[in-house]
């Protein structure tokens, strides 16, 4: 009341606020001229911190991913304190909007689920996940593949085209080996697209000696990583654009993997 009367004194007198709200006038006077509190102070520069990682990350950080950079740059304070001062703000991450699918799917006749789900890694190069979506810009559909190391959850390859072609993740696949430099010993999984059963695709794992594991038909939970990626990037930076042309949808894709989810990002499943 005290705060409301100070930031209203040039509109009206304070006597009259002061006794509309049942407060006297020399406690105000009092309190204006009241040493702030550490803990007031305390907020000040944490609520500073927030804010400067809460749009660092481009407005999709929660409090605990909030919280852990705080933790990162040595601030000391609880989970509790980053979720009170986010209110306070009003910052709120951007929610996802899921739906579980329905898991029926029958098993791959063109290569066997040998990853079943089993989404950790104990080092890079281990396990590869890959899948591709779909970007609507006024010109009409740009396709985005991307192959994702389960080990760092990094954006190892990825490819975008305006046709939906085997060509796509194949571009995909090559960028990711090399820039990890033919891996050995590497499980690949995919879906059952015919882009990834095609024959030069199936080709250039063969070649590389890379395993092949594909999901059963119709089963999204078999590659939840890589569907969890695509909510990432749909709901962190596409949902809220319109993309008049594919050139711009391609530059804010590659935008939102290398200059954010790659190198900045925090991972919840990893840490």
């Amino acid at each position: 009341m005290f705060g409301f009367v100070a930031k209203h004194r040039g509109v009206w007198p304070v006597s009259w606020m002061c006794d509309a709200l049942g407060v006297s006038r020399s406690g105000f006077h009092a309190w204006l001229t009241r040493p702030r509190s550490d803990r007031s102070i305390r907020d000040e520069e944490l609520s500073a911190a927030i804010r400067a990682s809460f749009l660092r990350s481009d407005r999709t950080y929660g409090a605990r991913r909030v919280w852990h950079d705080l933790l990162e740059e040595g601030y000391a304070c609880g989970l509790h304190c980053v979720e009170r001062l986010m209110r306070q703000a009003a910052f709120k991450a951007r929610p996802k909007r899921r739906q579980p699918p329905k898991d029926q799917g029958m098993r791959s006749v063109i290569a066997a689920n040998v990853l079943e789900r089993e989404f950790d890694a104990d080092g890079p190069n281990q396990k590869w996940v890959a899948d591709f979506t779909y970007v609507w810009t006024a010109q009409g559909w740009l396709y985005v593949a991307a192959v994702i190391d389960l080990f760092s959850r990094r954006v190892v390859g990825w490819s975008m085209s305006e046709q939906m072609t085997s060509q796509m993740v194949t571009d995909a696949l090559i960028m990711a080996i090399w820039r990890r430099g033919r891996p050995d010993e590497l499980l690949h999984h995919s879906d059952q697209g015919s882009q990834y059963t095609s024959e030069p695709f199936q080709r250039l794992m063969a070649d590389h000696g890379i395993t092949c594991s594909m999901s059963r038909s119709g089963n999204v939970w078999d590659n939840a990583a890589m569907e969890s990626f695509f909510s990432s990037l749909k709901t962190e930076r596409i949902k809220r654009k319109t993309y008049r042309t594919r050139k711009h949808a391609r530059a804010d894709v590659f935008d939102y993997i290398e200059r954010f989810y790659n190198p900045k990002r925090r991972h919840s499943t990893i840490g």
